[in-house]
């Protein structure tokens, strides 16, 4: 799950970490009384989307005075901002962090991740902040610091001043430095974060070091344990059909092509987006409806599949194993029937009661194509689909 930088400015607060003095605003009056109340020379008036490059697409602009905070609020309240992370149909603006100006010595780049290859959280550094770590990483590889930390003992004070000092922190400043990074690790453990991103960290001109952006991502399988957390939601910001899965306990991503996927079990979804793509076609979703194959699951990922416009073709590719294919072959039609499939579908299935699953979906009634494999119903669909 992704919250607002606003909002992680708020847990990072906190748990002690330095960030500027800030307030949310929703309306333009709003984000006059928030400039009003800072009372500083200077404020930011920042777009809260769930997306970075705001500031490329100009959704981050300096105000000198209240006049200029009401234009750029103004302004931005309402605008949709494109960046590279929105994709072309951008995201709306609908609240503003109206925050407290900094004089900006210098910016570095402090993230916490999770590591697969180790599986360990990792603290990277970089002195090149305010810029993609991505592009850091491709371009000056030697100038990005990580830290193994080890789970029995936390991130170690020593990993902490040897991350500051490799990235050039200003000797007198190291202490708020090894401050700031635990303070952030105890937030990405204590939270079950997924990604704790700082971009830039900043030291002022008056010798402080805080976060003047900040991301956090939560790891969904720990927000049980976190309603505080879960109460920073904005649905605004989410797939509406990813919503609508959730209800049913489906994993689904949304994704840019016309040919929609229905697949029981992630790697199953995974290798059938491959071979849809080796072919020639070009996936809708990645729609994962796991081990309950029912009517009423196979109704509603239907439902949620055909909400998307581009859709022009359904492979279903399912695996009996536990849920027989008779079962599975029973749930598709019924769903079918009561959804009313106007594209071509196509269903591969495989495993038990596999023979008796096949001829119920010949039988239905319905213009289903049956596939005898994984690669015959991919190269189907996508020739139905062209």
């Amino acid at each position: 799950m992704n919250i607002h930088e606003y909002q992680g400015k708020e847990i990072l607060r906190k748990y002690g970490v330095a960030v500027p003095n800030g307030k949310a605003a929703f309306s333009v009056e709003e984000a006059v009384a928030v400039a009003q109340e800072l009372a500083t020379k200077v404020c930011v008036v920042k777009a809260q989307i769930h997306a970075g490059g705001r500031g490329k697409a100009g959704g981050v602009k300096v105000a000198k005075n209240i006049d200029e905070v009401r234009q750029y609020a103004s302004d931005i309240l309402g605008k949709t901002l494109v960046t590279h992370q929105t994709g072309p149909e951008g995201k709306v603006v609908k609240r503003l962090l109206i925050e407290e100006g900094c004089d900006i010595k210098k910016e570095y780049y402090i993230g916490l991740v999770i590591d697969r290859a180790t599986s360990s959280v990792v603290l990277m550094a970089s002195e090149e902040g305010g810029t993609e770590i991505e592009t850091v990483a491709a371009q000056t590889p030697e100038k990005i610091f990580k830290e193994v930390i080890d789970p029995v003992i936390g991130l170690a004070g020593y990993q902490a001043r040897r991350i500051a000092f490799n990235i050039n922190i200003p000797p007198d400043l190291v202490g708020q430095a090894v401050k700031f990074m635990m303070g952030l690790y105890r937030v990405f453990i204590e939270k079950d974060c997924s990604i704790a991103e700082i971009n830039p960290l900043v030291v002022t001109g008056d010798g402080k070091v805080m976060a003047l952006d900040a991301k956090l991502n939560f790891d969904d399988s720990g927000l049980y344990r976190h309603p505080d957390v879960v109460e920073y939601r904005d649905k605004d910001e989410e797939d509406a059909n990813e919503l609508e899965a959730a209800k049913y306990d489906l994993n689904y991503v949304t994704l840019d092509g016309d040919i929609a996927c229905m697949v029981n079990g992630a790697g199953l979804a995974m290798a059938t987006v491959d071979i849809i793509k080796h072919y020639g076609g070009e996936p809708a979703n990645f729609l994962d409806v796991g081990g309950k194959t029912t009517v009423e699951t196979v109704k509603g990922a239907f439902d949620i599949i055909l909400a998307d416009k581009k859709v022009k073709g359904i492979f279903v590719n399912i695996f009996g194993g536990i849920n027989k294919c008779d079962v599975i072959a029973q749930g598709i039609v019924g769903a079918a029937q009561q959804v009313g499939i106007h594209v071509p579908l196509v269903v591969r299935l495989e495993g038990t009661n596999v023979e008796q699953g096949k001829e119920i979906l010949k039988k239905s009634g319905i213009d289903i194509v049956v596939a005898d494999s994984l690669g015959s119903g991919a190269e189907k669909i996508v020739s139905l689909v062209g």
